[in-house]
């Protein structure tokens, strides 16, 4: 594979799943771990991506409010419009991160009433104003790479409470292997946002589907509802529909 077959392999990978690691990039790519860390510092200093311990993650993930940069923004504001039908007036509701969630956050309106309780800085800054909200940012500590709060605090907050929905955004998803992640922080709050809800709702662009990371966060049978852009008679989802619930 040329280099720049390889870097723009690398890109797309960091685009759909926020963040890679430079040993499973050397797996899938089939070279040594060198010629990977290569590949990011040149896409770093071209400011493609944003290296970080271990591997890379996407700038349009870090810089959500910088429109221009996130990756299949298209396809995330369908999908916030399909989350957005499943909120009612007076619901506790709690938000994980990401671009996904940003762009519900943005749909919401102003003046409905419910509680949003978060783990993410950015999402909670994004409903601060809506006169309708109530907002409760769980305080942890903040994870540089992918900007939501984590770590025992956090976990110890989310089993004290019980909310209506949990929407969360996902970094692979496959039907043997569920919701799965890279990050073992992260995997741990998720599954505590899970359980503290009486329904999940995993938000997720399509690109994501048959994938798998290392770290398990749950089966699709702990899901209430998987959204993607797509229709939910297309055939990309068919293996999925007896699993979970498709909006």
């Amino acid at each position: 594979m040329l280099k720049e077959e390889r870097q723009s392999f690398i890109i797309k990978q960091i685009n759909l799943h926020n963040k890679v690691l430079s040993a499973d990039l050397s797996v899938k790519l089939d070279v040594s771990e060198d010629t990977i860390r290569r590949d990011l510092n040149e896409l770093a200093k071209d400011a493609k991506i944003k290296k970080v311990y271990g591997g890379a993650v996407s700038k349009s993930f870090l810089h959500t409010f910088t429109q221009n940069t996130i990756y299949a923004k298209e396809a995330k504001i369908q999908i916030a419009k399909k989350a957005l039908t499943l909120i009612k007036e007076g619901m506790f509701v709690l938000l994980g991160g990401g671009t996904t969630i940003i762009e519900l956050t943005r749909l919401v309106p102003k003046n409905l009433h419910c509680t949003f309780i978060t783990i993410s800085p950015l999402v909670a800054l994004e409903l601060i104003e809506y006169t309708g909200a109530e907002v409760i940012l769980l305080g942890g500590r903040l994870l540089s790479d992918s900007l939501i709060n984590t770590g025992s605090m956090v976990i110890n907050q989310l089993s004290e409470i019980n909310v209506d929905l949990c929407f969360l955004g996902a970094n692979a998803i496959s039907l043997d292997n569920g919701i799965t992640d890279s990050d073992l922080e992260v995997v741990q709050v998720k599954k505590a946002m899970i359980k503290s809800a009486y329904k999940s709702v995993v938000l997720s662009i399509s690109g994501k589907l048959d994938s798998t990371e290392k770290m398990a966060v749950c089966p699709l049978s702990a899901i209430n509802y998987l959204i993607t852009e797509l229709e939910p008679n297309d055939a990309s989802l068919a293996q999925y529909i007896n699993a979970v619930a498709l909006l």
